[in-house]
């Protein structure tokens, strides 16, 4: 089966200026919420990704209108008719499972396929389950999907294993019309997180952002629809930064403020990197070269899972041995390989390494690793297996000494915004064809 392809040939140090737009993940929860509305939502600073096409065609596919206007979207809900998201969308996202909240209010009923999203490790539902359960649902777990009935879902207090931002999320869109006070502790605190929180207090939504991880949420009768601006995505932004360090280059990103980025810039700047700051933009540079770093992901506030992926790779080009400990995922990194077949000198282990024991200790899990820089990258043929990883192979091909070819592109497109079109606008060539 034909499949698109880049073709990317290193072409010396990326500089230019890149406009990041809302992330992937905000924006899709948003659609969602828009769902509870009674009125047309918007949402603005909305990104051109896979994912905004998926979840819109799910919107439709229950009855609500969507439509867009270059990065406005608006989202018009309707009578939900048959309460179901179709077998269609079986494994294409994880927003299905989001929807179970909403369409209980709306139907008092739901069936949603099973989730998808990246390869990245057990994400389960039990979670999000468990959740609607004390919330007062009748929830089934089949082959197929996930069965939901409720003819009226009530306040409960809900204690999280873990600071799950999925699961956080199921939570806050189904408490806010729920009957009574819903209290929620271990909540995961993520800025995609809070930013869902406002839109829903935008609608109507009685919200309140507790110390330690608590979240209050008073239902109410009712919502209305709102509008919003997106914040920009900090997954992004780092991404084109690292761009620039990575080929010795400089990259100015707009629209992501400081404090999305506050534990990145800090661990880059560790490294060497220097950076010019302003209310609009933020540059990095490193023109005495990169030193080597140890790096502990965490849940926010800490170093972003999503941000290991282009480390990784720069980790290659600094000075020394760089370790890597992986505690929210434990199967993030299996595009090392891709990277190795590059490359890129990197051990991969089951202990937890550069920081203190976390889950997976004890485990079989490969969730830490050791890299060598620097290292003489090469061009390859390589497979891209998720979003994040795609990204990082594209800055190994761009370092490189030698052409790449890089397939499963379709990732990439998923989750951010025309990335052909803005690497091609930093210097890169880069050219899409069918193999």
């Amino acid at each position: 089966m034909a499949e698109e392809a880049w073709k990317v040939e290193p072409s010396g140090p990326l500089r230019g200026d890149i406009h990041v737009r809302g992330s992937k993940n905000a924006v899709t929860k948003h659609m969602v919420a828009a769902m509870l509305g009674e009125g047309e939502s918007t949402i603005r600073n909305a990104p051109e990704v896979g994912d905004v096409e998926i979840t819109g065609a799910m919107l439709q596919a229950l009855g609500h209108a969507v439509t867009r206007d270059g990065s406005h979207i608006r989202i018009a809900p309707g009578p939900v008719a048959e309460p179901r998201v179709p077998e269609a969308f079986t494994g294409l996202n994880r927003i299905p499972i989001l929807m179970v909240g909403p369409l209980l209010h709306l139907a008092g009923e739901a069936f949603v396929p099973l989730v998808g999203g990246d390869p990245i490790g057990r994400r389960p539902v039990d979670f999000h389950v468990e959740a609607l359960r004390a919330m007062g649902a009748e929830v089934e777990v089949g082959d197929t999907g996930i069965s939901a009935r409720a003819t009226r879902l009530h306040g409960a207090r809900i204690d999280l294993p873990y600071p799950s931002v999925g699961a956080t999320e199921t939570v806050l869109m189904s408490a806010v019309l729920a009957e009574g006070k819903t209290v929620l502790r271990g909540a995961a605190m993520e800025p995609e997180v809070v930013e869902l929180a406002l839109f829903l207090q935008r609608m109507g939504a009685q919200i309140e952002l507790s110390p330690d991880r608590r979240i209050v949420i008073e239902g109410v009768k009712k919502l209305k629809g709102a509008s919003t601006r997106l914040a920009g995505d900090r997954l992004e932004a780092f991404s084109y930064l690292v761009a620039g360090l990575i080929t010795g280059g400089e990259v100015r990103v707009h629209g992501c403020s400081q404090d999305r980025l506050v534990t990145a810039i800090t661990t880059l700047a560790r490294m060497g990197a220097r950076f010019e700051i302003t209310d609009e933009w933020i540059t990095a540079s490193a023109p005495d070269g990169l030193r080597p770093a140890a790096v502990h992901t965490d849940t926010h506030p800490g170093y972003m899972t999503d941000w290991q992926q282009p480390l990784m790779v720069l980790f290659t080009q600094a000075e020394g041995m760089s370790v890597l400990h992986e505690t929210v995922f434990e199967n993030r990194l299996v595009y090392v390989p891709a990277l190795k077949k590059m490359g890129c000198e990197i051990e991969t282990f089951n202990a937890c390494l550069g920081g203190p024991a976390c889950r997976f200790h004890d485990s079989n899990s490969v969730h830490s690793a050791v890299v060598r820089g620097v290292s003489k990258l090469t061009g390859a043929d390589v497979t891209m297996p998720d979003v994040r990883a795609g990204f990082s192979a594209v800055l190994a091909a761009a370092a490189a000494d030698g052409p790449s070819t890089l397939r499963g592109v379709h990732h990439i497109e998923r989750g951010y915004h025309r990335p052909a079109e803005q690497f091609v606008s930093l210097g890169l060539s880069l050219h899409s064809e069918t193999v």
